[in-house]
């Protein structure tokens, strides 16, 4: 569209668009012209257009973008207010050539926020945006030190001029603010939930001799759903004693005032954490903040468990499983070797179609795909050392029948494993029936004839029994919690495991049952004097016939009614299916059982099992990234758990509704 020397520049006072600040109108004979006063682009200039191809152009004209930045704050200094993100939408019809999809933008009347620029066209926030960046760090678990890198500091430059890009500093600092804001919410949650909350302690470890202390809630909300959040990240010193350690934890829960809340904790199968729960222990049963005088405080972690077990299985066999790694290794070392063991696995009759494969060291259940393996191929390894000199590796027949015990072992153990990760959260009831079955494995074991066998049994066996002195009892009391199973399952197994011993053992599982509903009967607010733990049973409670509740309570105890545990039990058992909710169950079931859903919410929350999929088959510590571990300890708590907290948060949205967008998600409060 040529422009004439009769062509006349409207005056563009009278315009009242923003955008005419950066255009002159040119008028030819009944045509208007828009001329870009950055990159003389000629576009419509007609009233009957509109502006928003004008605006459209001002975004992405480069000329412009690389005005000086001053001219523009001093030219868009007006009276418009902050864009609002939720109101836009796209306009496919409108994308033609160079155009772009039409993002329709609401401007409020206000003033000018600090770090609120007006470009012409677009409020840009920029503290709103530096926290939007250090979510996105914190989320993601970006190093905070890529705002200094260059590539990333050209590209944010780019796409947004205007936007003053935050040092290291500046970002630590703004991932703590977020940090202090999200820590908030969290609190706030712990102090409203109706249920007590359970502990859990990993320790991590970093590049040299540092070791973390990752202390974890884990708990049941008000509408049922089993949570967990990170509370601390703290940094500690070897040499620190179990008295210091057990002060740390306490400084923690008193911290977010949830010492008297405290139902139980969980750690690993180690000696030196003994001390620790004892010290714990000792300080809360003082203020008598524990049920039963603490019996189910002290629980030890399922996974780890049947990791220790499979860390002696592997060292007692390390001289076995090594003749079978050099015997693929040898078969893998070459076309021709390959060809020949294929050759002689035909002859042997071998039907069997996977690969021999190396395990990785890092992670236990590749040993034992391995082995598997090559027990498949047992008979071919023989006929190979025949045939060629050079293969010396082969195990004997009396050391293939040992690996295949040893596949016995690992494949259980792999099994029980893949259940107890399985599942986000899985309830405290899930446990028992499989640590059951690893109990009587054990005990079948011990009488193996085989000298090599027995002993590997016995020495399994020594260390299972340490985790079932502790844990045995919480995970009959979560299966008997259970409405499918009941006291079924626990007369079911410890005839097995017990044999004349089982009444007796059942009958302290039935006592420790009951002492446990009447601790929780005496704080319930239906009890006489209930109301010292109310908020923390039941919450503010605004219901006028409260007092009728207690009247009907007292009433049928003086009358020798059944409780709410003694018709739970003697009701038939509710189906057993593979899609059962227990919380669901509880939930719906907790009017019927006001006194043994408030046991149920604190025992289903314990948790037995801490190790994730990602964690439960390596054979190292949880380790942090180098980048990480360098970080002040102030800032890499606030990492690690704002992450914890926000992931929560995002995960929650997604099922609540698929259409929430980042930018919803991530608007600064």
């Amino acid at each position: 569209m040529e422009i004439e020397e009769e062509a006349v520049i409207v005056n563009s006072s009278r315009l009242k668009s923003v955008v005419w600040n950066d255009f002159d109108r040119v008028k030819k004979g009944d045509t208007f012209v828009a001329i870009c006063r950055h990159c003389k682009r000629k576009l419509s200039g007609s009233s009957t257009s509109g502006t928003s191809h004008l605006r459209n152009h001002l975004i992405r004209c480069r000329r412009r973008s690389n005005h000086d930045i001053s001219q523009l704050l001093t030219r868009g200094k007006k009276k418009e207010g902050p864009l609002a993100i939720s109101n836009f939408s796209f306009d496919q019809e409108q994308i033609n050539g160079d155009a772009v999809s039409v993002v329709r933008t609401k401007f409020e009347q206000g003033h000018t926020r600090d770090g609120l620029f007006n470009n012409g066209i677009v409020n840009f926030d920029n503290r709103r945006s530096r926290l939007d960046l250090a979510r996105m760090i914190i989320l993601h678990g970006y190093p905070l030190s890529m705002v200094e890198h260059i590539g990333f500091r050209i590209f944010v430059r780019n796409l947004q001029p205007l936007f003053d890009i935050a040092t290291f500093d500046g970002v630590e600092a703004d991932c703590r603010e977020i940090y202090l804001m999200e820590r908030q919410k969290v609190y706030e949650e712990l102090d409203k939930l109706p249920g007590k909350i359970s502990l859990s302690a990993d320790t991590w470890t970093a590049n040299g001799d540092a070791e973390y202390l990752c202390l974890t809630a884990h708990y049941i909300d008000d509408s049922w759903h089993l949570k967990k959040k990170i509370l601390n990240f703290l940094t500690t010193d070897p040499s620190q004693t179990e008295d210091m350690l057990s002060e740390v934890i306490m400084t923690s829960l008193r911290n977010w005032d949830i010492d008297r809340k405290l139902f139980s904790v969980t750690f690993d199968n180690y000696s030196t954490y003994d001390k620790i729960v004892s010290r714990i222990r000792e300080q809360l049963c003082q203020h008598r903040f524990l049920y039963c005088d603490g019996q189910l405080f002290d629980t030890r972690c399922a996974a780890n468990v049947i990791k220790l077990m499979v860390q002696d299985t592997l060292e007692t066999a390390s001289q076995i499983i090594h003749k079978v790694r050099e015997s693929i290794r040898y078969v893998r070392s070459s076309q021709a070797t390959q060809e020949k063991f294929t050759e002689m696995a035909q002859i042997a009759g071998v039907d069997s179609q996977k690969c021999l494969n190396l395990d990785n060291s890092f992670y236990w259940n590749s040993t034992y795909i391995m082995i598997e393996t090559a027990l498949e191929y047992k008979d071919a390894f023989p006929l190979l050392q025949e045939h060629d000199s050079r293969y010396a590796m082969c195990p004997t027949v009396t050391e293939w029948d040992r690996i295949s015990a040893i596949a016995s072992f690992l494949k259980l153990f792999v099994e029980v494993s893949n259940v107890f990760a399985g599942s986000k959260y899985p309830t405290a009831n899930t446990y028992f029936p499989d640590i059951c079955d690893i109990h009587l494995q054990l005990i079948e074991w011990c009488q193996n004839s085989d000298d090599f066998v027995n002993s590997l049994a016995l020495k399994l066996k020594s260390r299972f029994d340490e985790y079932w002195k502790k844990c045995s009892l919480a995970l009959a009391i979560a299966a008997i919690l259970d409405p499918r199973f009941k006291m079924q399952l626990v007369k079911y197994y410890y005839p097995q495991i017990y044999g004349d011993s089982a009444p007796d053992c059942i009958n302290i599982v039935s006592d420790c049952m009951k002492a446990l509903y009447n601790g929780h009967a005496i704080y319930s607010p239906l009890a006489p004097n209930g109301q010292a733990e109310a908020s923390q049973v039941g919450g503010a409670n605004n219901d006028r016939l409260t007092g009728f509740d207690k009247f009907i309570y007292e009433t049928s105890v003086s009358n020798n009614i059944k409780s709410d545990l003694d018709n739970y039990l003697e009701e038939k058992l509710f189906p057993r299916k593979d899609d059962f909710n227990i919380l669901n169950w509880w939930k719906v079931h907790t009017p019927r059982y006001p006194i043994l859903s408030m046991m149920a919410r604190n025992i289903l929350g314990m948790p037995m099992s801490k190790a994730s999929l990602e964690y439960v088959f390596n054979t190292g510590n949880k380790a942090l990234e180098p980048y990480r571990s360098s970080l002040r300890s102030d800032t890499l708590q606030a990492l690690m758990c704002a992450q914890d907290w926000m992931r929560d948060e995002f995960e929650d949205s997604k099922a609540s509704s698929s259409t929430v967008t980042l930018a919803l998600c991530y608007d600064a409060k």
